[in-house]
């Protein structure tokens, strides 16, 4: 590939966007800036695309979410007779800019689209999915990341996002696409009077928090308990959802962050706008200091995470992890089933493999079979889609995954942070009218079951260089793999990309029965173990760490052992 043809021909063509031509002046003769834009083509895979949003074929633009849109439409035209797609967006840069030109392109290729009015939660725009009976959804969202990026998700009929298969095929329609030439699009007023694109109302909202609200198991704890909520949507999607599904079930007192209630890309007091990180609590901690809260929440951009910041009985408020929040809820959801009779025989909850293995001990108490499976919420979506075809749907619990996502119901096949801050709220509501914190509650579990110190390590490599580093990581695992980390002996390995699972003491193996995966398991004495994944939507390799003691400190020092030895293996 010619880096300067390309930069030349962009340079001459990508005029859609002044603000395209304007990047790309202004990088004129920098070798290092030209390269990093132009160096590969935005991947597209089961996540879709994700980048920095600029010029070039390595960014988030106009003509490289035009043309993924493009291949996506000759994908449904080839698979079905009338198809039709469901539209989303966040409060990121562009994404109601991307949204309008997806629809143009779409509905230019004759798909029908239904696009949200404003922007709405991911969660919303998977149930639209199934809502309107569509063959495919897209919300332009990039999660949790920095301002400077922006992304686009695809979905399938099913409402979760694409299998492996699909993205490859879809993948495959949008490298045929030329991005000056090959793609179709037509006037957005004109296509919404002809009726081929369409606006979605209120109806779909509604229907949607009647879904969740579905999902309360003490409907009328909350408005007994006089619970007191700070909660901030670091100005994404989250403010008008969650505060109304609050309301439906009677926390009246919500106070909501003012720096962080209206959507802002920009995200002007949290740059990281990621609910696990403790920055972003920052304006709703100084807020707690007045009102005492019982709880803080804080939804991700596009409300499909969730974080929970609980009294720590010396005046503070601790922040609860992923895994907490999901064993603690699991407990909860099984616990009060299990009390009315409404636990199924044939109950089922899961969880992404990488997160903490107390659900699954706290899931054998009430005889609730339990799933593993691979990072990535489209598999829960698939084993729900599995369920209810079955006639159980439902059987299904809730699943989780350690990095705030949760879904309780099926009226979504995606996380869920609608109907998650909804069930934390109602869980502190019922463990407060026992006289007992959230936080009280998490010490018990870890009591009673023993205390797992999770802890992600993250990596990050940016750039051609770091990709290739990270790859280099990978080969170098596999070619020469530990038999011990920090002294705790390989019990265990499990390597997702080859479905293989060697026992270490007589080098037996077993086939991993799911989909392959770039992921490497150890499991180690004791039960702890280390997981290592490339991240599939940032230049991040990821060490998931679990060490398991009798008590936190025990449990501390063990996983201090293993993150040492996470690092130099980075290194």
């Amino acid at each position: 590939m010619d880096i300067n043809a390309q930069y030349r021909l962009w340079l001459e063509k990508a005029v859609a966007d002044p603000d395209l031509t304007e990047e790309l002046k202004a990088v004129e003769n920098n070798e290092d800036e030209i390269l990093d834009r132009f160096y590969r083509d935005l991947e597209f895979g089961t996540a879709g695309l994700r980048g920095v949003i600029g010029a070039g074929t390595n960014r988030m633009n106009y003509y490289t979410v035009c043309r993924a849109t493009q291949g996506l439409a000759d994908f449904l035209n080839k698979h079905f007779e009338n198809p039709s797609v469901a539209i989303g967006y966040d409060s990121r840069i562009k994404s109601d800019y991307f949204s309008i030109e997806a629809a143009k392109v779409l509905a230019a290729n004759g798909v029908k689209v239904y696009i949200y009015e404003e922007l709405e939660p991911t969660p919303c725009l998977s149930f639209a999915i199934r809502y309107f009976n569509t063959s495919s959804g897209i919300i332009l969202t990039a999660s949790h990341n920095p301002a400077k990026y922006n992304g686009f998700k695809c979905y399938n009929s099913n409402g979760y996002q694409m299998t492996d298969e699909e993205a490859d095929e879809t993948y495959g329609f949008i490298q045929k696409v030329d991005y000056f030439t090959g793609i179709k699009s037509m006037d957005f007023d004109k296509a919404v009077a002809d009726g081929i694109i369409e606006y979605m109302g209120d109806t779909v909202i509604n229907a949607f928090l009647d879904e969740v609200q579905k999902q309360c198991v003490n409907p009328d704890i909350v408005k007994e308990s006089d619970l007191k909520v700070i909660y901030t949507p670091l100005n994404g999607t989250g403010n008008k959802p969650v505060r109304a599904i609050l309301d439906r079930i009677g926390v009246k007192d919500v106070y909501v962050v003012p720096e962080q209630e209206l959507p802002d890309g920009n995200f002007p007091t949290c740059p990281f706008p990621n609910p696990e990180i403790r920055q972003s609590f920052k304006c709703a901690l100084k807020m707690a200091e007045e009102i005492q809260p019982d709880l803080l929440l804080a939804t991700d951009p596009d409300c499909d995470r969730v974080g929970i910041a609980v009294q720590d009985g010396d005046g503070g408020y601790k922040l609860m992890s992923g895994n907490e929040v999901g064993a603690m809820m699991l407990n909860y959801l099984l616990s009060q089933k299990a009390e009315k009779g409404t636990l199924s025989e044939q109950s089922v909850a899961v969880k992404s493999f990488v997160s903490t293995d107390l659900a699954e001990v706290i899931a054998k108490k009430y005889n609730c079979t339990f799933k593993n499976l691979l990072t990535g919420f489209k598999y829960i979506g698939e084993l729900i889609t599995q369920l209810e075809s079955e006639g159980r749907a439902n059987d299904f619990v809730m699943g989780f995954e350690e990095s705030y996502g949760y879904l309780a119901g099926t009226h979504a096949r995606d996380k869920d942070a609608v109907v998650a801050s909804m069930l934390i709220c109602e869980m502190a509501a019922y463990y407060k009218s026992q006289g007992k914190s959230l936080a009280e509650v998490m010490d018990s579990l870890y009591d009673e079951f023993g205390y797992y110190f999770n802890v992600v390590e993250s990596y990050t490599f940016e750039g051609a260089a770091g990709m290739e580093k990270m790859a280099d990581i990978m080969n170098s695992l596999r070619e020469s793999a530990p038999n011990n980390f920090a002294g705790y002996e390989v019990i265990r390995v499990d390597d997702y990309k080859t479905s293989t699972s060697i026992n270490v003491a007589d080098s037996s193996t077993e086939t991993i029965e799911l989909p392959k995966s770039n992921v490497l398991a150890y499991t180690l004495m004791n039960g702890n173990k280390i997981i290592v994944r490339p991240s599939g939507t940032e230049p991040k390799i990821k060490a998931y760490i679990t060490a398991i003691g009798k008590n936190k400190e025990e449990a501390g020092e063990i996983a201090e052992k293993l993150i040492a030895e996470a690092n130099a293996l980075m290194n």
